[in-house]
């Protein structure tokens, strides 16, 4: 059992990066008054002191004897560990030994994973599943703006917007205290929802377009098309702060709304509606989603809804903008300090010689001696046990099983592998195909700091011990990387002496902490980065003066409708995409330890139109065989009215023959390297 620790600390959910601010004494939760969730808590929130005493808890190391897993002492886990890594790197070199990161873990942890990886390990073989999040949307933010922050200002400002676009988003099952900020678009007639399904958002929105999936982008071109053309376009902004105006227009041109509307489904006269609405707010904002993001066509479907953003001047003037929702905790700060393939801490790039030298003088390392580019999310989790892909995986903080796109692949991937370690509280089912399980510390047994959609860098705070027998993350590193032959004051397991080395390590770049202190974020200051030295009061709104190009100005960005990456046929004649249910969380690895969210969903369930089911032989609460080219899943029929005829719906929390995961497209994106989860063909079929 955990032991309880008095008295009651203020700190953050543990779940989405809206981070809620909660008080918790023990495994007691109550909300406090926060910025992002203003006294209000989610289902998640609400139970989430249940996984601090949950029964499932691992407190000791298990290791792989005889096909079963056994306990261990730390020191023989550890040993074992790093005897196998030395032996694989000495014969087929550094790269032989991977590591896979989550966009759940401290900030401080992401950086030493990222640390670790280069320097103990010397490997490029680094990513994590924020790759499988918002990756697309941080690209196209880049090309667009020249720095990526996922919302560039403070969500009041979404509070005081007239008018809200959400393309691809369902906060009101996968964020819900986020709908009060935009209650005020949805009573003032200003809230346009797009997504293919009427979920519980959509039932709020003044104006619902519902696109056939994987036909976002040219829904974009439609409505800037529409804007253009009835004389909405803020030439003044676009003349003074952008560039690329006509190449961009030249596309759109041809996607009049009467086209779009045979390619989406979507009517002519909304898509010049939500033109209208956007054009005539005082104060608009546009956001987007993991709906938008995750194609193998992502980065320019965001940049479509970027270009629009663009050509009604609301980037960088305060009160509006272009922002993009992070789903993970620390989605944020886990891409901005190096677990990312390309990345270096503080957003700076591994193949930027000035960068690389920067951060090797923190590290104390030649700059040489820094590994490239690895390869993305995906990418290496194809290549695992392959000739000439790595032979030893290393997780922290991720549940691949359930997660990755073409999910059985990847199961037999890992299977392949010389060594499987993963560092868990609960023995997931990544953790039980593993050949040593290392029990860690979870959310409100440690210190640390997060970042949140908004870019305010929180600090969550201890405020129970954990188990005998558990150590943290930053433990676990600094052990292996001191018995792989790294001096230990490299590796520091203080999360307080990581962030100062962190803070070294971003100075200068793109995202700079260097400025931030667990005493500013203790005493209570709002710092959102960049905040470049320990006077500077943060950028709570980026982008007011100059976009972060060199000659300060937006960009638009060309971009043209393509379609998913496997249209359907008379073999796999619906299109199935994939998200989250109000109950559960990513992998639902930690929700599904909590009995009261078991028992409202405790299975998954295909949402399929009425007249859709009836051809196939379905009626509600069957179950159904859902079929795609990479594999099948069994799920409970719902019938939805509301649904599309060409479309199902599956969450993708569940594990075994319940993953949804089993039938998506690991079809990449050719910028983000994200896979295509929300699209893929599939049939149904009745289950016998």
């Amino acid at each position: 059992m955990t032991n309880v620790a008095a008295p009651a600390v203020d700190t953050h959910c543990p779940y989405c990066a809206l981070q809620c601010g909660m008080r918790l004494s023990g495994a007691r939760v109550e909300p406090r008054e926060f910025p992002t969730n203003r006294g209000g808590l989610c289902q998640k929130g609400w139970t989430s002191g249940a996984l601090l005493t949950t029964a499932h808890r691992l407190t000791t190391p298990l290791v792989r004897v005889g096909g079963e897993l056994v306990s261990a002492s730390w020191d023989d886990a550890l040993d074992l560990i790093a005897r196998k890594l030395s032996a694989l790197r000495a014969e087929h070199g550094p790269d032989s030994v991977a590591v896979f990161g989550g966009g759940g873990l401290t900030t401080e942890k992401c950086y030493l994973l990222g640390k670790f990886a280069r320097v103990a390990l010397g490997t490029s073989q680094i990513d994590y599943n924020g790759r499988f999040c918002m990756s697309s949307a941080a690209a196209a933010g880049t090309r667009a703006f020249g720095l990526d922050r996922g919302m560039p200002f403070p969500i009041t400002d979404v509070t005081r917007a007239d008018v809200v676009l959400l393309a691809g988003a369902n906060p009101a099952e996968t964020m819900p205290p986020f709908l009060q900020h935009v209650r005020n678009a949805a009573n003032s007639g200003g809230l346009i929802v797009v997504d293919p399904r009427r979920t519980p958002t959509a039932e709020q929105a003044t104006l619902h377009l519902q696109p056939r999936p994987g036909t976002d982008l040219a829904l974009a071109l439609g409505i800037l098309h529409a804007v253009v053309a009835d004389g909405h376009v803020r030439g003044d902004y676009v003349a003074e702060r952008t560039t690329g105006f006509e190449a961009a227009w030249r596309i759109a041109a041809a996607w009049w709304p009467e086209r779009v509307e045979r390619v989406t489904g979507v009517a002519a006269a909304d898509q010049r509606r939500a033109a209208a609405l956007l054009a005539g707010a005082d104060r608009a904002v546009v956001l987007t989603g993991r709906g938008t993001e995750q194609h193998a066509r992502g980065t320019d479907t965001v940049s479509a809804w970027i270009n629009l953003a663009l050509a009604l001047g609301l980037p960088g003037v305060a009160g509006s903008g272009y922002g993009c929702l992070t789903g993970q905790g620390n989605g944020q700060g886990g891409r901005e300090h190096g677990q990312k393939a390309d990345q270096l801490p503080g957003y700076r790039r591994i193949d930027d010689p000035a960068a690389r030298a920067h951060v090797a003088g923190v590290w104390g390392v030649d700059p040489d001696s820094l590994p490239g580019v690895g390869r993305s999310a995906y990418e290496l989790l194809d290549a695992l046990g392959t000739e000439g892909g790595p032979k030893a995986l290393l997780v922290f903080g991720s549940n691949v099983v359930v997660s990755a796109p073409r999910a059985g692949h990847v199961a037999d991937r890992l299977s392949a592998l010389d060594l499987l370690v993963v560092a868990d509280f609960v023995l997931s089912e990544t953790a039980r195909r593993a050949d040593v399980v290392l029990p860690v510390t979870q959310w409100a047994e440690e210190d640390g700091t997060l970042t949140n959609l908004e870019g305010r860098i929180l600090r969550r705070v201890k405020s129970v011990d954990p188990p005998d027998g558990v150590r943290s993350d930053l433990s676990v590193l600094r052990g292996l990387a001191v018995r792989l032959g790294q001096p230990a004051h490299r590796f520091p397991d203080d999360p307080d002496e990581v962030f100062a080395e962190l803070r070294r390590a971003s100075r200068g770049g793109p995202a700079d902490y260097s400025g931030i202190t667990p005493e500013r974020l203790s005493a209570g200051e709002e710092l959102f980065w960049p905040v470049p030295d320990e006077d500077h009061p943060g950028t709570p709104r980026m982008f007011l003066d100059s976009f972060a190009h060199p000659d300060g100005r937006a960009r638009f960005v060309p971009v043209d409708h393509s379609g998913p990456a496997e249209p359907v046929d008379d073999e796999y004649p619906l299109i199935a995409t994939t998200g989250r249910v109000l109950q559960h969380y990513q992998s639902g690895a930690q929700t599904r330890l909590v009995p009261e969210l078991v028992d409202a969903v405790p299975e998954v369930h295909v949402e399929v139109h009425p007249d859709t089911a009836a051809r196939a032989g379905l009626v509600e609460g069957a179950w159904a065989r859902v079929v795609s080219r990479r594999g099948a899943t069994r799920a409970r029929v719902r019938l939805v009215a509301s649904a599309r005829q060409d479309t199902v719906f599956l969450p993708f929390h569940f594990p075994g023959a319940q993953r949804a995961n089993l039938l998506t497209n690991p079809a990449l994106d050719p910028t983000s390297r994200m896979p295509e989860f929300k699209v893929c063909a599939v049939r149904l079929e009745v289950m016998t």
